[in-house]
């Protein structure tokens, strides 16, 4: 079975169009990545501007009309955290209902957290008991622990994400060491309402966590993490990341990233490795047995 799912993200909306295999696995035809940065919106003005609608409607339009040429059967739009931070939420899924022509669904954080870890886990080659998935993306942070024959038994999420932390905190292009050491503090604060489970392994899923993973390598802990934070603060997130396959847009939030990044490893007491799936991938998934139930 072909599905598409249009992830629409505070930094980035994404296409994913994905064949589901008979075990539930997710193998991807096309992605496809646009950056339109509705979180600063959010954080901003508390709604969505026309400007950005605008923007939006021809992203998700054409996203559709990619997906249908690749014969998918089934379309889905779904929103993370721009549908929950601002008050025109329902004028963003009219947007994109009608660009697309398909289903819209605002995510729940609880859902985010439970179809991320169903996409990371799936993706693993071995399965450990117990597995937690950290979620990162632009505008909050997801959570979710569990067992791979059970799935996701705990889940937390808040308003943490590494656009809200540079736009909060981190706004200057050289942020001063005191500047960090603020963003640090409150990016603590803001993690205290989660108090994880120490899982046997922990994923790290979304853009922020690859480009992490493009800069130390595809595991690391609060130590690499705490080193990384204070060379982009010393250096520039431009020197951190020349020569390696990380945009300018993501690097401009890397710094706030790398901040919940590692808190979250001191947290769950244990190194964070890349996940290759994540949320489109537990999306494209959940989206396939709802088709398959309805057949």
């Amino acid at each position: 079975m072909r599905v598409a799912v249009i992830d629409v993200g505070s930094n980035s909306v994404r296409l994913l169009a994905a064949e589901i295999d008979p075990n539930g696995g997710a193998r991807a035809i096309e992605r496809d990545r646009v950056y339109v940065r509705l979180g600063d919106d959010a954080y901003n003005f508390g709604r969505i501007g026309a400007r950005k609608l605008d923007e939006l409607e021809f992203v998700a339009e054409r996203f559709a009309l990619r997906a249908r040429t690749l014969g998918v059967e089934r379309i889905e739009t779904i929103v993370t955290a721009p549908g929950r931070q601002v008050s025109n939420a329902d004028e963003l899924v009219d947007v994109l209902a009608d660009a697309t022509r398909a289903p819209v669904v605002v995510l729940s954080a609880e859902n985010e957290a439970r179809l991320a870890w169903e996409g990371a886990v799936a993706s693993l080659e071995s399965r450990p008991d117990t597995v937690a998935v950290v979620d990162l993306g632009g505008g909050s942070c997801e959570v979710a622990f569990g067992r791979p024959e059970v799935g996701p038994t705990w889940v937390g999420s808040c308003d943490a994400g590494a656009l809200r932390i540079t736009r909060s905190y981190l706004a200057h292009p050289r942020p001063t060491r005191r500047d960090v050491e603020v963003a640090r503090i409150s990016v603590r604060d803001l993690l205290d309402v989660m108090e994880p489970p120490h899982p046997d392994a922990a994923l790290a899923v979304g853009g922020t966590a690859r480009a992490v993973g493009r800069i130390v390598g595809a595991r690391f802990g609060a130590g690499k993490l705490d080193a990384l934070a204070d060379r982009i603060a010393t250096d520039g997130h431009e020197s951190v990341g020349a020569g390696l396959d990380v945009t300018p847009s993501r690097l401009e939030t890397i710094l706030g990233g790398t901040l919940v990044l590692a808190e979250l490893a001191r947290r769950l007491d244990t190194k964070l490795e890349v996940g290759r799936g994540g949320l489109r991938e537990g999306a494209a998934c959940a989206l396939a047995r709802v088709e398959s139930a309805a057949a």
